[in-house]
């Protein structure tokens, strides 16, 4: 585990030295990727990252708790099973519904609100911890959707992140989608998140500390064409990227992620067992 210290914010180019992308229209596109397929099949196999952070994050009884981008609630249900008060959030209406069924099913009391994370609709200071397990890294405006993490958190509360690294298996997917379907342009790769150079610039002039831990996630599946089955058919931006492809580009990608599963897959029996590295991110406010 590394700490860094409060740091000076971070200094910003004149704004009419920079081309502001359309974040609005970006943000609805992504809304209804994230709406496609069924990203719950993918984030429940996610469950233990959520667990770990409420761990790391040392939540206690009672008190309060934001969940960003929550999606289908594996750190909301961490949290709430802590007996803390939880309120869970996402733009898509279709995840959090999906989370309520799970916490009802646990017998978990969570409140549920849609919301956009670059724009929260808590006043300042509402939260004694703000958290996000590979959620609020996928927002266009970082740096805005950062400032809210920080602005909602009361002083000496603590933000707690789940961000994959730029290396990791799912930071090189990424890579390997946006060899096919480049990004928005002047919109930042999700992967930012999780280097400790964007943490520092982010949130290191507010914090007075950030603790920052790699982490593995190993994704376990029957094989690799198993997971690019279940990635295709449900996880959003390789369900959009795969509907945008003509057939021959898209047989291609198809490719190129069972060639980056198997120069990463540990199990050599058939199945899948392919490490992801994260940064869990403790932050006090």
């Amino acid at each position: 585990m590394t700490t860094m210290t409060q740091a000076s914010a971070m200094n910003t180019l004149p704004q009419s030295i920079i081309e502001r992308p359309d974040y609005d229209a970006i943000k609805t596109k992504q809304q209804a990727t994230w709406g496609s397929g069924d990203y719950g099949r993918v984030g429940v196999t996610l469950q233990i990252t959520g667990e770990q952070l409420c761990e790391a994050m040392d939540l206690r009884a009672g008190q309060s708790v934001l969940d960003v981008a929550g999606g289908n609630g594996n750190a909301s249900l961490a949290a709430a099973r802590r007996f803390c008060k939880v309120v869970s959030t996402d733009y898509v209406g279709s995840l959090l519904a999906q989370s309520r069924i799970r916490a009802e099913a646990d017998g978990l009391e969570i409140d549920y609100q849609e919301a956009d994370a670059e724009n929260l609709p808590f006043a300042d200071a509402s939260f004694d911890n703000v958290m996000s397990t590979f959620g609020v890294m996928f927002t266009p405006d970082q740096p805005r959707a950062a400032a809210e993490l920080l602005r909602v958190c009361r002083p000496g509360g603590r933000i707690g992140l789940a961000n994959w690294t730029p290396e990791s298996f799912i930071g090189q997917m990424f890579k390997t989608i946006g060899r096919y379907l480049p990004p928005p342009k002047g919109v930042n790769s999700p992967a930012a998140w999780g280097t400790e150079a964007f943490l520092q610039a982010n949130f290191g002039g507010v914090a007075r500390r950030i603790e920052v831990a790699r982490r593995q996630f190993a994704f376990r599946y029957r094989s690799p064409a198993h997971f690019l089955e279940v990635f295709r058919t449900w996880y959003g931006p390789t369900v959009r990227a795969f509907q945008a492809l003509d057939e021959v580009a898209a047989a291609s990608l198809a490719e190129d992620i069972l060639a980056l599963i198997q120069a990463q897959n540990l199990a050599c029996d058939g199945t899948m067992v392919v490490p992801s590295e994260y940064l869990e991110v403790v932050i006090t406010r």
